[in-house]
């Protein structure tokens, strides 16, 4: 099968178009020849050699996909051949871990293509429980930007910061792939959302999406914030961390929530621990999410109410011009390979 590999750690530049011997399904498992993969900032930390330094070449990057069945394994049941499937982008390899509260926080947790091979491939096996059919009426490019990017953001915004409606809301990185779909969960939620963004010309776009407020991330910028919600938001939901987590506490209300959830400004933040415990305000961090978090965005998705976000399409053969936008920090949205 065709695959994007890489086979040492690096730049852009060290992606290589390989064939490699198709995957079969063990028991429990599905084989999907991937339609579309999706990218996200994590297989770029990966590629750099930032986060598993372990990893095994050639080695295929990748956890966001949308697919049709083209096979099965033994006792599998409730899928067929041609089912176009979602499959989570990550899940417990260890049968006991399945019943994890929190499904990240189990030992056993991976996220595809961080140490298994990923989803920049003609084709993979996933196990059939941590599968998902695919909504009705929207393409696999379009489906292809959901995973990662949407489970990320309902766990953040629904599940830990608790959002609900009346409730004022600052999402950071707005026009990211992440940002760009907890603006619009929010906004599902009944939220009044303020999003920060990197330049100007991304301020349209976050508009679209629902932001009643667009501010940029300079020094400054969060006072409009404040103004804007009467004295600081319920919930910021900080993407960035470094130097951001500071300005995201200082930014929400007394009793208000920060949701930490990235590292894209730096792995260490200083804050001042008066300016969370005077005002007793909250830090909470969130990391992917479960079924029930993605199944519940999926329904956003058919109801019309979340619309899928695509920045740009590659193919295969395009890996390294993909992975530049997503360094650059120039992408709109998300960044999908058009596999099939």
């Amino acid at each position: 099968m065709r695959a994007a590999t890489i086979t040492r750690f690096g730049d852009p530049s060290v992606f290589e178009t390989a064939d490699l011997p198709q995957p079969r399904p063990k028991a429990h498992e599905l084989l999907l020849r991937i339609e579309a993969a999706g990218v996200n900032r994590l297989d770029h930390y990966i590629r750099e050699g930032g986060v598993n330094p372990d990893l095994t070449f050639p080695h295929v990057l990748g956890s966001d996909a949308v697919g049709l069945v083209e096979d099965a394994g033994d006792d599998v049941a409730g899928f067929a051949p041609g089912d176009r499937v979602i499959p989570m982008p990550g899940y417990p390899t260890d049968p006991d871990d399945v019943g994890a509260e929190v499904l990240a926080t189990s030992s056993s947790y991976a996220i595809r293509g961080l140490a298994e091979n990923g989803t920049y491939a003609e084709y993979m096996t996933i196990p059939a429980r941590w599968t998902l059919k695919a909504p009705e009426g929207v393409s696999s490019i379009d489906l292809a930007t959901l995973p990662m990017a949407l489970i990320t953001a309902v766990r953040a915004v629904k599940a830990v910061g608790d959002v609900k409606e009346g409730n004022t809301v600052l999402i950071h990185a707005g026009a990211s792939g992440t940002g760009s779909f907890m603006v619009q969960v929010a906004k599902a939620l009944g939220a009044r959302v303020a999003a920060t963004v990197r330049s100007t010309a991304k301020r349209d776009f976050v508009e679209s999406l629902g932001a009643d407020l667009v501010v940029g991330m300079e020094d400054g910028a969060l006072d409009a914030v404040r103004d804007w919600s009467g004295g600081g938001v319920d919930v910021a939901v900080d993407n960035l961390g470094g130097p951001s987590l500071a300005r995201s506490v200082d930014a929400t209300r007394p009793l208000g929530l920060t949701v930490l959830m990235g590292n894209v400004l730096g792995l260490e933040a200083t804050v001042p621990v008066r300016s969370v415990f005077f005002p007793q305000k909250r830090i909470s961090g969130t990391l992917m999410g479960g079924a029930d978090d993605l199944g519940w965005g999926l329904e956003q998705v058919r109801a019309g109410t979340i619309r899928p976000t695509v920045d740009r399409t590659y193919g295969l053969n395009e890996a390294a011009a993909a992975h530049e936008r997503l360094a650059a920090g120039n992408a709109v949205g998300n960044i999908v390979f058009e596999v099939a």
